[in-house]
């Protein structure tokens, strides 16, 4: 029997918090990215992300470059810490409910995002959810890269990635729902069966004119 696939985006949707700037806040902390600008040029690149107008090779260069001279065992490692340290207390509590929820209806889910894999991994792990897609990077004598590797899953690269997925799982699914809050998933929002809006931005909550698309507002607490 043919069940629903529950797909989530990550940053703002399952975590009241953009995952990627949690990771370079801590890398700061842990004295491992160095430059005195890194985090000022991480809002600014934030920004354009937020537009939808974000080069994702320049920004991509720019979150790898503290990270470079590490093996893949330590940024991974670094990452689990970051996870528990400064993402799971983020994690939206009616997100927490859903994915219980899920887990109880034995529903299969899935988080696309466009942070790097081994962040999504990593939360994904941490929060409960089993299959994940990130924008897998390139390594080169075991050390991550900026190079992406495949198509990245970012805007109407998250629709391309969903399809390779489920086309590798050889699984039928009924109906897709979707979880976000962004602009950049406008392309998934529209290929899924249902779209559910977490405290969408403007830009998307303008395009959900119209729709059968739900508007919901998870906070902090319920």
């Amino acid at each position: 029997m043919d069940q629903p696939l529950y797909v989530f985006d990550m940053d703002e949707t399952l975590i009241n918090a953009d995952c990627a700037m949690l990771w370079h806040q801590f890398l700061v902390e842990r004295h491992i990215a160095t430059d005195p600008n890194f985090l000022t040029e991480d809002q600014r690149l934030m920004a354009l992300y937020a537009k939808g107008e974000l080069d994702m090779a320049d920004y991509l260069t720019f979150s790898i470059e503290p990270i470079r001279h590490l093996s893949v065992e330590q940024v991974n490692q670094l990452a689990d810490q970051c996870v528990v340290e400064k993402i799971l207390p983020r994690l939206f509590p009616q997100a927490k409910q859903l994915i219980e929820k899920l887990h109880q209806q034995t529903c299969t889910m899935l988080i696309i995002s466009a942070s790097v894999s081994f962040l999504v991994q990593a939360v994904a792990k941490k929060i409960g959810i089993k299959q994940a897609i990130g924008i897998d990077l390139v390594t080169k004598n075991n050390r991550y890269t900026p190079e992406i590797l495949g198509t990245p899953s970012y805007q109407q690269g998250k629709v391309i990635r969903l399809q390779q997925w489920c086309e590798q799982h050889q699984e039928r699914f009924s109906e897709v729902h979707f979880y976000t809050d962004s602009i950049n998933d406008l392309p998934l929002c529209e290929f899924a069966d249902q779209a559910y809006l977490i405290n969408p931005c403007p830009r998307l909550l303008k395009h959900a004119q119209n729709k059968s698309w739900q508007i919901l507002a998870w906070g902090a607490t319920i």
